[in-house]
């Protein structure tokens, strides 16, 4: 229902506008993040590409350590989540950043149930579809800014 893709932040005066500029840059990632799985994923060539043409691939613990290193210039980009990037920006400045538009990776979110409980599963999936239907899905998603991540009724 949602596409919680894997973005790249960098500071909006940078100059960097694909993935491609990336190259020789620093750019800081999460531990354990999804953002950091999809640079290592040894099955997809171009994000290993990718990975191996930074200058370096830091750490953090989290990301408001990475975002006060961004700003500092100590790193040039961070890998992360859409979601987290734009809260991130907006907690400190939208301006002052910019998600590029090549995503690293797409990640679709929906939701799961038990096994063979299709009562369960469709009341859901027909409660959602009333909802896209009278508006109320994407009024949730606005209220949440995820309007540009939502995918079911697209």
């Amino acid at each position: 229902y949602v596409d919680n893709s894997q973005v790249f932040v960098v500071a909006s005066d940078s100059g960097v506008v694909s993935k491609a500029d990336l190259a020789g840059k620093v750019v800081a990632v999460q531990k354990a993040s999804a953002a950091l799985s999809a640079l290592n994923d040894e099955e997809n060539a171009d994000n290993i590409a990718l990975r191996d043409s930074f200058e370096d691939l830091i750490e953090y613990a989290d990301y408001n350590t990475a975002f006060m290193y961004l700003e500092s210039g100590a790193a040039e980009a961070i890998a992360m989540d859409i979601g987290v990037a734009k809260f991130q920006m907006e907690e400190r400045g939208a301006d002052k950043f910019v998600i590029l538009e090549e995503k690293l990776v797409s990640e679709l979110y929906g939701v799961g149930f038990l096994k063979g409980n299709t009562e369960l599963r469709d009341q859901v999936q027909e409660t959602l579809y009333e909802m896209v239907k009278d508006g109320k899905f994407d009024e949730i998603a606005k209220k949440w800014d995820l309007q540009d991540c939502v995918v079911l009724g697209k």
